[in-house]
């Protein structure tokens, strides 16, 4: 996707659905362990925020992760996000059942990811995006192809990203936060 004039990534405004890998995009790609062996992950609320605007404006939205972890499911739940996909090795394979479960063409979905095994997915997308954190072969492939978020992952990538598809379709995310949320 190249930039246009506005300093803006052109086709942005032709995205209907968002698909994001969990750990490196919307967490920092760290986990702790407790004690007794829970698993723990940050999220951040400047991308909880992005992810409640991209469903006030319409966009549908997937989580496709390679971990099986319960968090993933705790994240969905919160944010209401209908399509999940864990322990996914095959992320394109994920992301062509995620459009048609949509009913929506590849070519209207993003996938946003930050490692090697997200290029695949990153391949099949009409759009793809990544973090600042990305892996050196994704950051490469994406400043190719796509959006390089100046933010780091689990800092605000994804919202950044939401906030430049808002501003594609010339809208302002606190007119969009105004939006009934779809449930």
């Amino acid at each position: 996707m190249r930039k246009d004039d506005s300093g803006c990534s052109s086709g942005l405004d032709r995205i209907r659905a968002l698909a994001m890998d969990v750990d490196g995009v919307l967490t920092d790609g760290g986990v702790w362990w407790g004690p007794n062996g829970e698993e723990w992950k940050r999220f951040c609320f400047a991308d909880i925020m992005g992810v409640s605007l991209a469903r006030r404006a319409g966009l549908v939205l997937a989580l496709i992760s390679g971990e099986n972890s319960p968090l993933v499911d705790r994240y969905a739940e919160k944010m209401h996000i209908r399509h999940v996909f864990k322990g996914c090795r095959d992320k394109a394979s994920a992301l062509r059942g995620f459009a048609g479960a949509a009913h929506i063409d590849l070519s209207e979905v993003c996938f946003m990811g930050d490692d090697v095994n997200d290029i695949f997915a990153m391949e099949a997308a009409g759009f793809c995006a990544c973090p600042s954190s990305a892996a050196a072969e994704v950051l490469e492939y994406v400043c190719a192809h796509g959006f390089v978020a100046k933010a780091s992952g689990g800092c605000g990538a994804v919202r950044e990203y939401i906030e430049a598809i808002l501003k594609a379709r010339n809208l302002a995310p606190r007119d969009v936060f105004l939006l009934r949320s779809p449930e």
